[in-house]
């Protein structure tokens, strides 16, 4: 596969009960960090891919999971996905370990579109 998912992210009302639920369903062990938007959960999972959850931005959103798409080049990406008919949330945000948009797709399906960090 060409463009694998590479993270899983769940957006929630409740990060306490949901950390709560999936820790004892899963036994995955997670780990609080703090910065300027509140709490971010790295979720560890021992393989497979990555994944984290954070208090959702609006509480008109539902709790969601968001799968990230690997890409190498997030601008090129991004706006291909534009053209198919997908709405932008949020474009090319700077992280440290790379860059990502987030968009829903032309049937309502929020995605994202990661570009990893060249190291």
């Amino acid at each position: 596969m060409s463009n694998p998912f590479t993270y899983a992210e769940l957006h929630t009302q409740n990060p306490a009960a949901a950390k709560t639920f999936y820790g004892q369903l899963f036994d995955w062990k997670m780990e609080d960090h703090d910065n300027p938007k509140g709490t971010y959960t790295e979720i560890n999972l021992g393989e497979g891919f990555p994944g984290g959850l954070l208090q959702a931005a609006s509480k008109v959103a539902g709790s969601h999971w968001l799968p990230y798409v690997k890409v190498a080049d997030v601008v090129v990406a991004t706006t291909r996905a534009k053209t198919l008919g997908a709405s932008l949330v949020q474009e090319l945000v700077e992280i440290p370990e790379g860059r990502f948009s987030v968009l829903v797709d032309s049937t309502g399906a929020p995605f994202g579109l990661f570009q990893p960090t060249k190291r």
